[in-house]
């Protein structure tokens, strides 16, 4: 009798914090296995506090996904959970309700492989902006964040983020931090972090005012958190003179402004109470965009 292959090794493991995501986590699975075999990827999805069939959905139409349950509500709890069930490296950290391809994954990891781009120990995909269905305000917002110097270079707002092994190891000490993207990306030097134009992710921002201000009070408040530990540099916070450059250097951006100014001091009210709380755990969700 001839001898069973062995299983493959997979090229990239992936872990997904699924918060009540019964309506997106699907469509984000079927994008991660486009373009790939199975077995390339090991993925482990992380149910944290969920109240709807998440991990149900999850489990009958992916049986070979790995589907973890906890009960705290965290998004921050939910990473720490997956990486420990997780080996394999380059490891994907991925939102559970933002899209790319396995093609796109693949391209992601390819330079913490082969070390082609030096040095690099995280990367992220060019962010596409689905904004169709928000309203007007909510996109004249986005005009003005996107042009960040921080949010064009940085790593976090793409709800993927790669990293290797020693890029793992070296922010596994921020996994308390709730606002975990901004604080990853801030954990590398510019030449340690690369944005790969190749690879896509489509992220759908809030639909309505309301539902963007609650995104952006807990970004707000895991700032906070992240700056009070010193995972933060002044670089990245946006200040008033950054936006007045912005202003004189895009015109059709100063009438814009208003609104990402008026939102941003509103969110920065609103989060004083959940940092003075010390309560950095909740996710404070919109679900407007989860179509």
């Amino acid at each position: 009798m001839g001898r069973s292959p062995r299983p493959r090794k997979p090229l990239a493991g992936v872990v997904i914090p699924a918060h009540n995501e019964e309506r997106d986590v699907l469509r984000t699975l079927a994008a991660l296995h486009d373009g790939l075999q199975p077995g390339d990827l090991d993925i482990v999805v992380v149910c944290n506090g969920c109240t709807d069939r998440t991990a149900e959905v999850v489990r009958e139409a992916y049986p070979e996904i790995r589907v973890l349950e906890i009960p705290q509500p965290s998004k921050a709890v939910a990473v720490a959970v997956g990486n420990a069930a997780s080996s394999v490296f380059p490891r994907v950290h991925l939102d559970a309700d933002v899209r790319i391809s396995g093609v796109g994954i693949m391209r992601l990891v390819a330079p913490l492989v082969t070390g082609a781009e030096g040095d690099v120990l995280a990367t992220a995909p060019h962010r596409v902006l689905d904004s169709k269905a928000s309203a007007l305000l909510v996109r004249s917002y986005y005009d003005v964040w996107e042009h960040l110097p921080q949010v064009r270079d940085g790593l976090f707002g793409r709800g993927v983020v790669a990293l290797s092994e020693r890029g793992e190891a070296r922010v596994a000490a921020l996994s308390k931090l709730v606002s975990d993207d901004p604080a990853v990306s801030e954990a590398f030097a510019p030449h340690e972090r690369l944005v790969v134009r190749s690879a896509q992710v489509v992220v759908v921002p809030p639909r309505t005012m309301r539902d963007l201000v609650r995104r952006r009070v807990r970004v707000a408040t895991g700032n906070a958190q992240a700056s009070a530990a010193g995972a933060r540099s002044e670089a990245s916070a946006t200040s008033m003179r950054m936006l007045a450059k912005l202003s004189l250097s895009r015109p059709a951006l100063a009438i814009r402004m208003p609104v990402f100014v008026g939102v941003t001091l509103v969110a920065k009210s609103r989060s004083r109470k959940a940092v003075r709380d010390g309560d950095f755990h909740l996710w404070l969700r919109d679900k407007s965009s989860h179509a």
